[in-house]
């Protein structure tokens, strides 16, 4: 019975504590409604539809980055080793002799390495588009939803292929799907376990020599003959890759040897949550 009078004793000195705030709160309550009612209707409900809409776009942007893409895209040439670039990141298999493909492939994976480090990833959607000019147009397919690009090179008969990559890369980086979303490239020199192959500096400096040709050929097209959605570089300055609205960066990579870390590092930073 002590201990129940203690109680009490208690909850009448929380209770006596607690009435100078209660007696605050409502006073504040009533100065608010008062404010209110001064207010027109017409300020007020533009408030309450400016507070609403401000609500609803921070919700679409939380949304919007949740929905993050995480499609990346091997594209380039024939012959450059895309396919088993892709065999190998899907799986980290060999498949040699692998002939040139006719259709998309596509794979949900999680990259190799992502067991040994610890960094929170998600599944990554590869597709591997067939590089012969009749099959590019695919490409346009999945540029939408591409979160990141990876523009495949063979570094070991570079030379003879500068242009025509130089040539379709120059088309991806015009693409107004590519530039508003600001897709990130990644330039893959591929095959760099051969002793003769081309380094990345090599393969970067003359890809920009021959974009800079082309933007100066292409530029003195008419307008109505131009097929690409923006210009590339700043006028009157030699052209680089990082006059480009998107980020692009260069890397080296083997399929064949399993080198490819630098590609799957590209791939995180472009779909990591």
């Amino acid at each position: 019975m002590e201990g129940l009078e203690q109680w009490k004793d208690q909850l009448e000195q929380l209770k006596s504590q607690l009435e100078p705030w209660k007696n605050q709160l409502e006073k504040c309550l009533h100065e608010a409604i008062e404010y209110l009612n001064q207010i027109p209707p017409v300020q007020l409900y533009a408030a309450i539809a400016v507070l609403l809409i401000s609500t609803l776009l921070l919700l679409s942007i939380r949304l919007f980055k949740c929905a993050k893409s995480n499609t990346i895209i091997l594209t380039g040439l024939s012959g450059s080793g895309k396919t088993v670039l892709f065999y190998q990141l899907r799986d980290g298999s060999v498949h040699q002799g692998t002939i040139t493909s006719m259709e998309p492939n596509e794979s949900t994976i999680m990259l190799n390495s992502d067991s040994n480090k610890k960094r929170k990833s998600k599944p990554v959607h590869i597709v591997d588009i067939p590089g012969h000019s009749r099959l590019r147009p695919k490409l346009d397919e999945f540029l939408p939803r591409a979160a990141g690009i990876v523009f495949v090179v063979d570094s070991l008969e570079f030379l003879p292929n500068c242009r025509l990559a130089s040539e379709y890369l120059y088309d991806i980086l015009t693409k107004a799907s590519v530039v508003k979303k600001k897709i990130p490239v990644l330039i893959c020199c591929n095959k760099n376990d051969k002793v003769t192959a081309h380094t990345k500096e090599f393969i970067r400096k003359q890809m920009e020599k021959e974009i800079d040709k082309l933007r100066a050929s292409r530029s003195a097209i008419s307008a109505a003959d131009i097929s690409n959605d923006f210009t590339l570089g700043v006028p009157e300055e030699p052209f680089t890759f990082s006059q480009c609205r998107n980020k692009v960066t260069v890397a080296e990579s083997s399929g064949l040897t399993g080198e490819v870390g630098q590609v799957e590092q590209f791939i995180w930073e472009c779909v990591k949550p």
